[in-house]
């Protein structure tokens, strides 16, 4: 159970790096991205086997959280003291943080309809009966090359095949008499 915390932890600490140069761009640093997709790789790790964590296993676990969480607080005590005074007082107002936030949210809507419409185009296209009468396709999905001596309707197809029999006898019938 432990294990499973200290995952849930991590995941939600390595999103949080991984949107820190979204929302806090001033305590951001360039490789902050690999070090919070490493972070979200120690919690999916510590969630999916949190069964096996048992004893020795989590001891080492719940030390090496305490190391990387002493660590995490001094890099954030140390990138916020670097911070001039304007800075520091700008990252505490409550309207920077909405404009981060409605920045961040519009960021999001923006890829989620531009995921939409790529998905969207990747649907095949609904079969000839549902869709509108203007269209110029036919409703054929291949078209076999039409013979000289092939009737044209179903009908006339059926007319000359029981046309062809009454040929074929005629003759017969013809020399078995004389």
């Amino acid at each position: 159970m432990l294990a499973t915390i200290a995952g849930d932890l991590c995941l939600l600490l390595g999103l949080a790096v991984l949107l820190l140069p979204l929302l806090a761009t001033e305590l951001s640093r360039p490789r902050d991205g690999i070090w919070g997709g490493i972070v979200l790789l120690l919690g999916l790790v510590l969630v999916t086997s949190s069964d096996r964590l048992r004893g020795a296993p989590m001891l080492a676990v719940i030390c090496s959280a305490l190391l990387i969480s002493r660590l995490g607080a001094e890099v954030a005590q140390s990138r916020w003291q670097r911070l001039s005074q304007e800075e520091q007082q700008r990252l505490q107002s409550k309207e920077r943080w909405a404009t981060s936030a409605q920045q961040l949210s519009t960021s999001v809507t923006t890829l989620l309809t531009n995921l939409q419409a790529a998905l969207g185009s990747l649907k095949p296209e609904p079969p000839a009966d549902n869709r509108e009468e203007g269209s110029s396709r036919s409703g054929k999905r291949w078209v076999r090359p039409e013979d000289s001596n092939q009737p044209d309707t179903p009908e006339d197809a059926l007319s000359t095949t029981l046309e062809k029999p009454k040929e074929a006898t005629a003759p017969n019938l013809a020399s078995e008499d004389g």
